[in-house]
């Protein structure tokens, strides 16, 4: 085989892998859409689900003041 030829044969080759490349990014790419917006989803319903538990314990009455046996007054 000539060198041509076999230059040829290389270029062909590279061809083929730089498409496969191309094709392989494309998919990684739609991959890494698909994480960043469920990932987006997943944060956005974290912070609905902090608001809710932020309102309910605002709805919590205050605790109540235990004495201290400790601290007994003049009796």
């Amino acid at each position: 085989m000539s060198q041509i030829d076999e230059l040829v044969e290389r270029v062909e080759r590279l061809l083929v892998r730089y498409e496969e490349l191309q094709r392989t990014n494309a998919l990684l790419e739609q991959q890494l859409a698909g994480m960043t917006a469920e990932r987006d989803s997943l944060r956005s319903r974290l912070n609905a689900a902090r608001a809710r538990i932020d309102a309910l314990l605002e709805r919590l009455p205050e605790p109540l003041a235990v004495p201290d046996p400790s601290d007994k007054e003049a009796g």
